[in-house]
């Protein structure tokens, strides 16, 4: 089953984002107190734990939760497999996904340090159709592939 391991926030951009006990997601705007929410394509994002774990098999230790910029850490779940227009029922929201990947940013922290960051190829950004609570434990539902 396809789950929710953490909710992560930052305050403000360029930080790592940290964990939280529950996030509230508005419709066209995404996690409240988000420095990355508004109204735009990527107003979520999500990385799953494999991901994660392939970058610890590199032998860096320190890889959590958040050190990604996820919004959402996700486990038993290929993310980055969904094609552009899933739909995610993920706690109380309705989410559809937007985009695979990104281009990392100048001075990714990751990049630098180990050469290689995994949220280009496997992180992957939504938006928010329908709000409400996301905590750690909530299910995670494909709804309908385009």
């Amino acid at each position: 089953m396809a789950r929710v391991l953490s909710v992560n926030i930052s305050e403000k951009k360029g930080v790592i984002k940290h964990p939280i006990e529950k996030g509230y997601f508005e419709v066209e705007h995404g996690l409240v107190g988000d420095a990355h929410a508004g109204k735009w394509h990527r107003q979520v994002s999500l990385l799953g734990k494999e991901s994660i774990d392939k970058m610890k098999s590199l032998g860096i230790d320190g890889f959590c939760t958040g050190k990604f910029a996820e919004n959402i850490t996700t486990e038993g779940i290929d993310l980055f497999k969904l094609p552009v227009g899933t739909k995610l029922k993920i706690g109380e929201t309705l989410m559809e996904v937007t985009q695979i990947g990104k281009e990392c940013h100048v001075g990714c922290q990751i990049r630098t340090l180990v050469g290689d960051c995994i949220m280009p190829r496997e992180g992957i950004f939504t938006r928010v159709l329908e709000a409400g609570w996301i905590k750690p434990g909530d299910k995670i539902e494909v709804v309908r592939e385009r």
